[in-house]
């Protein structure tokens, strides 16, 4: 193996360690409390704007890439880079900034989920 194979299979192996330990985190919250999963969303969520706020989550992004940046931990990090970049602008920004830093992934997010809405035909679940 050469090595650029070997740093890329480094790379998944960081990733892979990095994701899913916020996995495990995550189901470990699942098994141990009440909380559904839409608040563990949103604690995962600002979970990631505060880490990236006191400067943690900038170095497990650095180390574990995709790892850190897929889950919805993720999205928080992206929301708060996206503010600390407009605030270097001003207040107004500083609010802007998050959002059109995240409007390529939600705007994505939203189109595709409208075109397998025409596509599919959804229906109840059966117990």
């Amino acid at each position: 193996m050469d090595e650029k194979m070997l740093e890329i299979a480094l790379q998944f192996l960081k990733a892979f360690l990095v994701g899913g330990g916020i996995c495990l985190l995550a189901q470990i919250i699942i098994n141990f409390t009440d909380l559904t999963a839409g608040k563990i969303l949103v604690y995962f969520m600002l979970g990631g704007v505060v880490l990236t706020a006191v400067g943690v989550y900038q170095p497990l992004v650095e180390f574990g890439g995709a790892g850190a940046t897929v889950p919805i931990s993720g999205f928080g990090y992206l929301l708060a880079q996206g503010a600390m970049k407009g605030a270097e602008k001003g207040f107004f920004s500083a609010i802007t900034g998050s959002l059109s830093a995240a409007s390529a992934g939600v705007t994505a997010a939203v189109v595709f989920a409208f075109i397998m809405a025409l596509i599919f035909k959804s229906r109840t679940k059966r117990n």
